[in-house]
């Protein structure tokens, strides 16, 4: 089997490239610039981007199957959202159906859905985003279904995803590694999230492709269960070893924090991590049932919070980042 990878320089495509490639696979990535986390891996780089037709077609060609990781998180304005998540999507689909590619599988996000409230989402839920990003999704999601050609379709939703590489709990550990605090929204025990280790993400990601009964499908690939952020910093503070003091941030701090941090995004130059949109996310519970997938395809996450931050923890260790 040939798989089409885009995004694998990234966090979790380059986790999904390691995995397919223990699979047997040989693995075709399209790169823009530098290999990243490819470098050294035995796969074979495609210079260009999503908008790229030459070089989408000539490295898509013999391959069966496609996973498009690649997408645009965070912008400050919804064109550039929207050119990256959606058009280029369907750009690259297009060109899919071109050279024959049998199966594609699609990365949204739980961003395209909103928040949950209380009781965890199913895929029926109707899609309610609170974030640009999600809007630019959740519009991917509906241009897809409209789509009438090309190869069959599975749209994956992952929750917030953790694991060696990852950048945003990144900040959150090395505050608490170097600093010793462990500053999070609201009481501790509300609002909730649902988390998956970037392992068990990619393998219901292959298992999807894989499987017969999901195509046309959309599946959330949560984790096991759902936290509180007391159990979250609870996991942290195991994984580094030694303790932070928690602060808990009052809900209505996040706006004003994350306008303040877009103000001064604008001085650098730079559109910031924490910005009004985010934190607006960050007041409300992300809770998420992974049943369809599990009925459908036998998706089983196994990775404890616990175990998957104490990995973590040990790969930014291993690696110089604490």
């Amino acid at each position: 089997m040939r798989a089409f990878v885009t995004g694998g320089t990234g966090f979790v495509g380059s986790h999904l490239v390691e995995a397919l490639l223990e699979q047997g696979y040989e693995v075709r990535c399209l790169v823009r610039n530098n290999a990243k986390w490819l470098e050294g891996l035995p796969i074979t780089s495609v210079k260009g981007h999503l908008f790229d037709d030459d070089a989408l077609r000539k490295g898509m060609e013999g391959s069966s199957v496609l996973y498009h990781v690649a997408g645009l998180t965070r912008a400050p304005d919804s064109e550039t959202l929207d050119r990256a998540n959606v058009e280029g999507t369907l750009n690259l689909l297009d060109a899919a159906r071109d050279v024959g590619i049998e199966k594609a599988l699609i990365t949204s996000s739980l961003a395209a859905v909103g928040t949950s409230g209380s009781r965890p989402l199913s895929e029926d839920a109707p899609r309610q985003p609170i974030s640009t990003y999600g809007r630019s999704k959740a519009e991917m999601e509906r241009q897809l279904e409209q789509r009438s050609d090309g190869p069959p379709v599975v749209i994956v939703r992952p929750p917030a995803v953790y694991g060696p590489r990852e950048a945003d709990f990144f900040t959150l550990i090395k505050l608490a590694d170097k600093q010793r605090v462990l500053p999070v929204v609201g009481s501790g025990t509300r609002p909730q999230l649902n988390l998956v280790h970037v392992r068990d993400l990619v393998s219901g990601m292959i298992a999807a492709v894989e499987s017969e009964a999901t195509s046309g499908s959309t599946y959330f690939l949560g984790g096991s269960e759902d936290h509180t952020w007391d159990e979250i910093r609870s996991a942290i503070r195991d994984a580094i070893g030694h303790g932070a003091l928690g602060i808990n941030i009052p809900p209505s701090f996040m706006e004003p924090l994350g306008g303040a941090s877009e103000a001064i995004g604008k001085i650098l130059g730079k559109y910031p991590a924490l910005n009004r949109e985010k934190a607006r996310e960050g007041k409300a519970s992300w809770l998420i049932s992974s049943d369809k997938a599990r009925a459908d395809f036998g998706y089983d996450p196994t990775i404890s919070l616990e175990e998957g931050m104490r990995e973590t923890v040990e790969w930014y260790r291993a690696n110089g980042w604490l």
